[in-house]
């Protein structure tokens, strides 16, 4: 009986062993298997949810939320890929590139005429303009010079608008006028109709401008002046006319200065899409003011070249022209004008 009880003892006790000996083991597969997909990148366990494993949570002290991965787990080439990715998309998505595709979608529904010598671009543009003009006195013996040409920084901030701010000009005379600055000026235009070529190849258009005494008389105005304009402008294949009529309406000072009409045409013809010459007449008609009656014309005959690209959005276009008066009376004569612009 002893030795029948020892035996089964015996057996008892093995059998225990072999249980712990499983459960043992089993424990040491199900660790080294949870850290053999932990070691794994994620795209090797993409098909495989941790979240939804009961292996993944039985080893995970936080949230299941938390134990998924992550930044953190990711290689250090994939990291930087992702916040590349995310950085493109969102340097992309900012306003100045939403602002820039704006423009590009104006320019694509008008015309693509380029601007005139002297008068008013009958487009909506984005650019910078710097002109300079050498002009003849009426005395015929002194030349007064221009810098900036009440030109400047143009740029469309809707699809309907375009806003110009002008800084004074600086002016520097041969006679004993005192040189100095003139006045600032900005013009707002609104497109009211337009297509691009090949769809009506037109452009009309409502412009208000003006200029604020900023600079002392006789480079400045001495009153500010507001001048509203219509605008229209045609193509005709390699042909385009782009023309302006609108007045000139001091504030105050009417007395003095009077009140003007100004009649611009301008005629460009283009030639390999980079060389445009082209032929203006400038037109001003006084009523009241010391002028009172008075009329000038002059005939601008000018030549401009490009655009050149000089970067991703940047480019130069670069033109001149004489204007000459046709009439008796003029304020001035063989007026030579250099305009150098920058579209972006």
């Amino acid at each position: 009986m002893k030795r029948g009880y020892e035996g089964s003892k015996r057996m008892a006790l093995k059998l225990s062993l072999s249980l712990a000996e499983r459960s043992f083991c089993s424990i040491a597969i199900v660790i080294g298997l949870s850290a053999t997909l932990q070691a794994q990148s994620p795209g090797q366990i993409s098909g495989y949810s941790l979240s939804n494993s009961p292996l993944s949570l039985s080893f995970c002290e936080q949230p299941a939320a938390d134990c998924l991965p992550n930044s953190s787990a990711l290689s250090p080439q994939q990291a930087s890929g992702q916040n590349n990715a995310s950085g493109s998309n969102s340097s992309k998505n900012d306003w100045v590139h939403s602002w820039l595709r704006k423009v590009d979608q104006v320019r694509a529904n008008q015309p693509h005429f380029v601007s005139p010598i002297v008068t008013t671009h009958v487009l909506l543009v984005q650019q910078f303009r710097y002109d300079m003009s050498w002009q003849q006195d009426p005395s015929g013996g002194t030349v007064t010079s221009n810098y900036g040409a009440s030109r400047g920084l143009e740029l469309i901030p809707t699809t309907r608008l375009e806003v110009g701010l002008f800084p004074p000009p600086y002016l520097v005379h041969q006679s004993k006028t005192q040189d100095g600055f003139g006045d600032f000026s900005w013009q707002v235009k609104f497109r009211a109709l337009s297509a691009a070529e090949g769809k009506g190849d037109y452009f009309v258009g409502f412009f208000l401008g003006g200029s604020f005494p900023t600079g002392a008389t006789p480079n400045g105005l001495g009153h500010t002046v507001l001048s509203p304009t219509f605008g229209a402008a045609k193509g005709l294949g390699p042909v385009d006319i782009q023309s302006t009529i609108g007045a000139n309406l001091p504030t105050s000072g009417a007395n003095i200065l009077g009140r003007s009409i100004i009649f611009n045409t301008a005629v460009n013809y283009r030639i390999k899409g980079k060389i445009w010459p082209m032929i203006e007449q400038n037109s001003t008609f006084w009523s009241g003011g010391t002028l009172d009656g008075k009329k000038q014309v002059f005939l601008t005959p000018g030549l401009v070249l490009g655009s050149f690209p000089l970067a991703e959005r940047l480019h130069l276009t670069v033109g001149g022209g004489l204007q000459i008066a046709v009439t008796r009376f003029h304020q001035d004569d063989h007026r030579w004008i250099l305009s150098v612009r920058f579209p972006f």
